[in-house]
């Protein structure tokens, strides 16, 4: 892990580092993931012009990457899946 260019928060160790990337895939792959990115990837689709930008659906409107991702600088913690607009 010491030799990845990605400056990663966490020190873990390479059993730790496993059993968290296992942990990260199940969250990615469960359903109310899949229908996020499946939206967000229809709206980008649908906004040619909005590359580079993040879909953010607590507001419905794409934004930089950086604001969305630490929430008006508020950070992610208070969020919670009832805040977000995704159509199936």
């Amino acid at each position: 892990m010491n030799s990845s260019p990605i400056k990663l928060k966490q020190k873990l160790s390479p059993s730790a580092a496993k059993k968290k990337a296992a942990r990260d895939l199940v969250a990615a792959k469960s359903p109310y993931r899949q229908a996020a990115k499946a939206d967000s990837q229809k709206k980008h689709r649908a906004n040619p012009g909005m590359k580079g930008k993040d879909y953010d659906h607590k507001t419905s409107t794409f934004m930089s990457v950086k604001k969305n991702r630490g929430n008006g600088g508020k950070g992610t913690i208070i969020e919670g899946k009832s805040n977000y607009n995704i159509k199936k």
